[in-house]
């Protein structure tokens, strides 16, 4: 079989299954990784209200404990730690929260060889001061990892730091000006934990300690107001499985919002015995799938499920959380999604692509500047893009990113041309929001110029690799990056041919790519890799692009269904992986080389 019959093949059976991947209302929801992390701190979080709580209640929790104990003994790495997910590295913070898990249930004694080796993995690692070391002045991880080992009796309550869950009580607009010590997304684990570990020791100071006793009643009115519908924060577990053992362990197990947390975590529960990072990422996956597919690849009919579908996720009321405008989307249809700077930009290029297609764009147009006015808003004063928050401050999420920053400026560029392209009576009704858009551009450009690394890469904020120093994915900030200059047509800039020549000489040996030079090659990365050299290759490109392509299509021909890795990086140095990572990737890079045509032809 000739090369072009190969690759064709491939994208075909590629794209065949990512389309039978799709749900009976033609989006798709995808499946989050089992989580080490998730399943431990739901399991205290149901240990905590079956020995607080009634016998009634108790009774449905107990099976689920027993049954997360076994899959984390069953899980156990030959180290004796834990990784997130059952294909991560050991790490501390995991290792002790599942070891916590076995005492906090008081089932040390029944799993005591599992224990045992946990205990031998935690000192060798350096215990607390690890945890403190790993997270450094960011409270978002670490003061819920030692909350629960206190509410275990394995650290004193003096290790977790003291949160200020009295800010809690200052409009929503002040949390900027305060610097928070945890992230914009931690209001929850700011107010459970502040309060817990208020409860179990309390400051010397008289008055702020009078000042925390009298914001506990409001703080704990404010996170009602702001749990989800759901009940499950953000639809993570971690973060609700922390705020409801908080809660229990001040004597609240029948609070509203530990009923409903419960009642999530309850419904969360996998069949093997374990829990997910989050519920799902269903608007992420799908707006991914749509841009990776071509419009000949999905049906007409199934455009217009997804288009209504889409349409449907918008932002359209002021979010409690984050008081988020309206305009923007969360990675979830779920109530506890929260509307962010990457799944905003990723809504906007999937319907606009969509449009090209419909009878009927009038609506379309009209949700995506609505949009596009919501991420202009939230642009950071140094040009970039955060995840959620305008401004907040240095914390990671709250912070521009390289990432985000240019998947905002190809969503931008991509409305910015649809509206070149419309009838006069759209021309009028943006005009402002298309200078807005322009002036937003140039900024996010200058912003990517100075955090392009001196190597030529950038490092993105979302996904990281394991293997990598400090957790780093430069290849897969580079392909982002690369991605948006391709679509403002500057590719032949210098900072972007850098970033190009940067993405070759990471390629390893085999052909393929992974988080930099040197680290096993992975499906996603050599996806991304691809994808992004793709259109701007050149001559001296080809040869690599070639292996590459070689190597993954070798992937796709092997394979069923293709493997993932746990490239996913979220919520301070927590990882997961998501089953449709490397099938959409791949469709993307093999569609992206059948385009190029002769460019990648033998």
């Amino acid at each position: 079989m000739n090369w072009k019959s190969r690759l064709q093949q491939a994208a075909d059976k590629a794209s065949a299954q990512l389309l039978r991947e799709a749900t009976a209302d033609k989006h798709w929801v995808g499946k989050l990784s089992a989580s080490a992390l998730s399943t431990a701190t739901a399991v205290m979080a149901l240990s905590l209200v079956a020995k607080h709580g009634d016998r009634h209640q108790a009774a449905p929790l107990v099976p689920l404990v027993t049954r997360g104990l076994i899959w984390l003994a069953e899980h156990q790495n030959a180290d004796g730690g834990w990784g997130d997910t059952v294909l991560s590295k050991s790490n501390i913070a995991t290792t002790m929260l599942a070891r916590a898990a076995f005492a906090g249930a008081a089932q040390s004694d029944e799993f005591a060889t599992t224990v045992q080796r946990a205990i031998a993995y935690i000192d060798a690692a350096g215990g607390v001061a690890a945890v403190h070391a790993r997270y450094g002045k960011d409270r978002t991880f670490s003061a819920p990892i030692l909350t629960q080992c206190a509410l275990a009796g394995l650290v004193d309550w003096r290790e977790v730091a003291a949160l200020p869950f009295e800010l809690g009580c200052l409009p929503h607009q002040f949390y900027k000006t305060v610097k928070l010590p945890v992230v914009s997304y931690a209001l929850p684990a700011l107010i459970a934990i502040g309060q817990v570990r208020h409860a179990h020791a309390p400051p010397s100071n008289p008055v702020i300690r009078h000042i925390r006793d009298a914001a506990a009643g409001p703080t704990l009115r404010l996170l009602e107001r702001i749990q989800p519908a759901s009940g499950g924060f953000l639809e993570a577990t971690p973060l609700t499985s922390f705020v409801v053992m908080s809660l229990v362990a001040m004597g609240r197990h029948n609070h509203p919002v530990v009923q409903q947390g419960l009642k999530f975590l309850v419904e969360s529960a996998q069949e093997e015995g374990c829990w997910p990072i989050d519920t799902n990422l269903a608007t992420w996956v799908t707006t991914l799938s749509v841009n990776a597919l071509t419009p000949e690849q999905l049906p007409i009919a199934s455009q217009t499920a997804i288009t209504e579908w889409l349409l449907g996720q918008q932002l359209k009321t002021i979010h409690p959380y984050t008081q988020a405008a309206p305009g923007g989307w969360a990675w979830t249809n779920l109530s506890g999604g929260v509307p962010d700077a990457d799944d905003t930009p990723g809504a906007i290029l999937a319907l606009l692509k969509l449009a090209e297609q419909s009878d009927n764009p009038g609506p379309i147009h009209e949700a995506v500047t609505a949009g596009v006015s919501w991420l202009v808003e939230l642009q950071n004063r140094d040009g970039g893009w955060p995840t959620f928050c305008k401004g907040w401050g240095a914390l990671p999420f709250d912070r521009s990113a390289a990432d985000l920053t240019a998947h905002a400026l190809r969503a931008l560029h991509c409305w910015s041309h649809s509206w070149e392209q419309a009838d006069s009576s759209r021309k009028i009704s943006s005009p402002n929001l298309q200078r807005r858009v322009k002036t937003a551009q140039k900024k996010g450009l200058n912003y990517l110029e100075r955090q392009q690394r001196p190597d030529g890469s950038w490092l993105p904020l979302w996904f990281g690799n394991q293997d990598a120093p400090d957790d780093i994915n430069p290849l897969y900030g580079t392909a982002r990056v690369l991605l948006a200059y391709q679509d403002l047509a500057l590719s032949d800039q210098p900072i972007a041919q850098r970033g190009i020549q940067y993405l070759v000489s990471q390629q390893n040996s085999d052909g393929g790519w992974g988080g930099m030079a040197g680290i096993p090659s992975t499906v996603e990365e050599t996806a991304l890799a691809l994808e992004a050299l793709l259109p701007a290759s050149q001559t001296t490109n080809a040869p690599a692009i070639q292996r590459g392509l070689e190597w993954l299509v070798q992937q796709v021909e092997t394979h069923d269904v293709l493997p993932p890795s746990p490239i996913g990086f979220y919520f301070a140095k927590l990882w997961y992986y998501e089953r449709l990572y490397p099938q959409v990737f791949t469709v993307a890079a093999l569609n992206q080389a059948i385009a190029s045509g002769e460019e990648v032809s033998r």
